[in-house]
């Protein structure tokens, strides 16, 4: 036997592999040390978590990593990711950025799909498939890093419904039932699994879909309260849920309901609940696209001064890309209370301008995302070890709440005052969700059982649970 030289004895041990984010911030490796940190001890999610809560919806582009932590910041108890096709997240590699612990799952080009740790808890991820085992395939392959599972059964879209996905499940409830069979035989029990649907014209019709949905075993089941038909001018019929609420009460099932369509904000959700009867909570989507900050009773007023320029600051920090970046600002709208609407202009034709970060500089300067970042941590801490963000909507609060008038009208001033959607182009959606590193130096990159170490940055102080 020849002996091994000192060099090919270190070359005979194997040592880790760093994977670096493609959007890294330095292209070397820091001395890099694990902070310590105390665990955010939540527990798995069950039917009580999807209750008493204002939700974010799932949004291609606009549900983008930063709009999600902002959410969580201003109250949103829990948060969808962007819709991602099963396909499209297989054959991704997942990379963590030494320097912010985000977690992307990058392909070819571009991230198909990016997370942060502290997001894990509250983090639904919601696939899109038409196949059960591509849609295992795809949640093996994530499920260490998020919290659960959502099914789009209710996207309209062409890029969802033209290969049998999002709303076109609708018309085929054995495929879509088999899915969730499949994904709630596949994940362990402490994963929940939901769906999202839309009503069918029929209401005898979407009882009947709804019945087998529950019976697939799903802990939570959203309705967007308009048929595949409808598009956003359209009212949503909010009054049809009233009667899906009781139905699955009847059923002897613990089951949340979650009610989509034309909420505004806080308040407004007490109104749908009471007008629902019972519907345990509510899902924002077009709002919170214009105005992260809705799921506050006190959502922020003067977005350019208050909200944009520390949200461009966190997405620079956190390597958002810039063309997502600029999309979700430019949707951004909310009331002018100090600022005048020249001023807002001349801001907004500042980013419409833009072509990269540096461009916003005296829009958004100072760069100090890292702060923006730990006070979003902050609030996410002061949570405990509960889901609960400090103003909750109880079912007791909504039957005692006398609204007064101008609330009851607020939702039709709000359709109005809808910024003009930017349609998405017709591609697979891509999903920029989060995926949270685990307490151990290893986690897995794939469902093939492939390793590299994650970081959470020390600044944080904050760790998440495994599921």
């Amino acid at each position: 036997m020849i002996p091994l030289t000192k060099t090919a004895s270190r070359r005979a041990h194997k040592t880790p592999v760093f994977i670096m984010s493609r959007r890294s911030h330095s292209p070397s490796l820091p001395d890099i040390r694990l902070a310590k940190r105390p665990r955010l001890d939540i527990p798995p999610l069950t039917s009580a978590d999807y209750k008493d809560g204002i939700m974010l919806a799932p949004m291609v582009r606009s549900g983008a990593l930063p709009t999600r932590l902002f959410a969580l910041k201003h109250g949103a108890k829990l948060v969808w990711g962007p819709e991602t096709v099963d396909k499209a997240i297989l054959h991704a590699e997942r990379s963590v950025d030494p320097v912010t612990g985000v977690v992307s799952y990058n392909g070819k080009t571009k991230a198909i799909f990016t997370t942060h740790p502290i997001e894990k808890p509250f983090l639904i991820y919601q696939i899109g498939s038409a196949d059960p085992e591509l849609a295992v395939q795809a949640a093996k392959t994530v499920m260490q890093d998020v919290a659960g599972f959502d099914l789009n059964c209710g996207c309209p879209k062409p890029f969802s419904t033209h290969s049998g996905m999002g709303a076109a499940l609708l018309s085929n409830p054995d495929l879509l039932c088999a899915i969730l069979t499949a994904l709630r035989t596949a994940m362990p029990p402490e994963i929940p699994i939901s769906a999202k649907i839309r009503l069918l014209p029929s209401q005898e019709d979407t009882l009947k879909l709804v019945e087998r949905i529950v019976n697939t075993g799903v802990t939570a089941l959203t309705v967007h309260c308009r048929t595949r038909s409808m598009r956003m001018k359209d009212k949503a019929v909010i009054e049809r849920l009233r009667e899906i609420v009781e139905f699955i009460e009847g059923l002897g099932r613990d089951v949340a309901v979650i009610e989509n369509g034309d909420c505004v904000g806080f308040e407004d959700a007490r109104r749908i609940r009471r007008i629902t009867a019972g519907a345990h909570s509510v899902m924002i989507a077009t709002a919170a696209e214009a105005n992260p900050t809705c799921f506050s009773p006190t959502p922020l007023a003067d977005l350019e001064q208050t909200f944009i320029p520390p949200y461009i600051r966190l997405a620079r920090y956190l390597d958002n890309h810039w063309s997502n970046t600029k999309f979700c600002a430019s949707q951004f709208q909310g009331a002018h209370v100090a600022s005048t609407k020249h001023d807002a202009r001349e801001f907004r034709l500042g980013i419409v301008r833009a072509k990269e970060y540096a461009d916003v500089a005296p829009l958004a300067e100072p760069w100090t995302g890292a702060d923006e970042f730990t006070a979003i941590a902050s609030a996410i801490a002061s949570r405990g070890n509960v889901r609960a963000p400090p103003h909750v909507l109880t079912l007791e609060d909504v039957s005692s709440a006398v609204l007064p008038p101008e609330v009851e009208g607020q939702e039709n001033e709000a359709l109005e005052a809808r910024p003009e959607q930017v349609k998405p182009p017709l591609e697979a959606a891509v999903p920029r969700a989060p995926l949270g590193a685990m307490n151990e130096l290893q986690v897995s990159v794939s469902a093939l059982g492939n390793v590299v170490p994650a970081f959470v940055p020390a600044e944080t102080g904050l760790e998440t649970a495994a599921a």
